[in-house]
C-alpha cells in the first residue's frame, strides 16, 4: 500500500505486533533501540559511500542499489517506531512539532537557497 494510505498508527502496530510475536519487547530498552537505530542509519549511508554529489542523485537507477536502500530506510524507519512506541510517544505529533521549530529557527526568508546565513566575516 502506498503512503497515502498507511498510517503511522498502521505502521506503529505492524512493528509493535512483529515484535509481540517474537517476545522482544525485554530488549526494545531505548538505549538498545537508539544503538540499533545508529547501526541502521550506518548501514543507510554505505550505498553512497564515496559518490560524488550528482552520483548518489541516481542511486535510482540501479534497481539493486535502490532496493538495497530501501530495505535499510526500513529498518531505521522500524527502530524509529519502535522507539515512539517504548516511549509512548505520537511521532507525528513530534514531526510537525520539530518542523514548526525550525521553520522559527530557518526563516525561509532568510534560509531559501543556502544551508547556513553569511556571518559577513571575510
Amino acid at each position: 500500500m502506498p503512503d497515502e494510505i498507511i498510517t503511522v498508527a498502521i505502521l506503529k502496530e505492524r512493528v509493535r505486533a512483529f515484535v509481540a510475536e517474537r517476545a522482544w519487547e525485554q530488549f526494545h530498552t531505548p538505549k538498545n533501540l537508539v544503538m540499533g537505530l545508529a547501526i541502521e542509519a550506518a548501514e543507510l549511508m554505505e550505498p553512497f559511500l564515496w559518490l560524488e554529489a550528482e552520483a548518489s542523485r541516481r542511486i535510482d537507477s540501479d534497481p539493486g542499489v535502490l532496493n538495497a536502500v530501501a530495505d535499510e530506510m526500513a529498518d531505521v524507519a522500524c527502530y524509529l517506531l519502535s522507539l515512539a512506541l517504548v516511549l509512548n510517544l505520537d511521532l507525528s505529533e513530534a514531526i510537525l512539532s520539530k518542523i514548526d521549530k525550525n521553520a522559527i529557527k530557518y526563516p525561509a526568508d532568510q534560509y531559501r537557497g543556502r544551508y547556513r546565513l553569511d556571518s559577513g566575516a571575510k
